[in-house]
């Protein structure tokens, strides 16, 4: 489920933890699957296995916040109680990341954007100025955008046509259920030639 994935990524820091670390192993298969590489992966993984530390000792205390200095991610989270990722997937994430900090083509940074930000930060720390949040992605709307009827909703143009076209050719359950999800709270696109059908 790709298209669950990249909505994932963005929506794991946006509800602070509880219950979705799921999330951060959907984005690590989703940023292996797309060009972007195995950086951002790399990143919040390490962002997981902390907070799977933190979990266990019942604390935030020792997050290191660094790699989100200069990004719209929270730093005070809600820890929950209890790990919502089985064991297994946390020693295969661990596994991962300790594998891929052997590889010197790897860095821990996060991916910039033509703004010099964190590419899925909303707000430009250079000036302040916060853009409107894609309903597909959770991803800045910079510029070519799709606007919903009867809502402020809006997408990135060129993320809406990449959902559409695997929507129509995949026609999977996931792809059918953000559909879903989009027609109740944002409506249909004000362009016709981005409609659904």
């Amino acid at each position: 489920g790709s298209c669950k994935a990249i909505i994932n990524a963005k929506q794991w820091y946006q509800r602070r933890v509880r219950g979705s670390c799921k999330a951060i192993i959907n984005a690590k298969q989703w940023y292996q699957r797309r060009v972007r590489g195995n950086n951002m992966a790399f990143v919040f993984l390490n962002r997981f296995l902390d907070i799977c530390d933190a979990i266990e000792d019942s604390s935030t205390d020792m997050l290191d916040h660094s790699d989100f200095a200069d990004t719209d991610i929270p730093y005070d989270i809600i820890l929950p109680e209890d790990h919502s990722i089985p064991e297994e997937e946390r020693e295969e994430a661990k596994e991962w990341v300790l594998a891929v900090s052997m590889d010197q083509r790897v860095q821990q940074a996060l991916n910039t954007d033509e703004r010099g930000c964190y590419e899925a930060s909303l707000l430009n720390v250079h000036n302040n100025v916060t853009s409107p949040q894609c309903i597909l992605t959770g991803y800045p709307v910079l510029r070519g955008e799709v606007v919903f009827k009867g809502s402020q909703n809006v997408a990135n143009k060129d993320d809406w046509n990449v959902y559409v076209m695997a929507r129509k050719v995949s026609h999977s359950v996931e792809c059918q259920d953000v559909l879903s999800y989009l027609q109740v709270s944002a409506g249909a696109p004000s362009n016709p030639s981005y409609s659904f059908h």
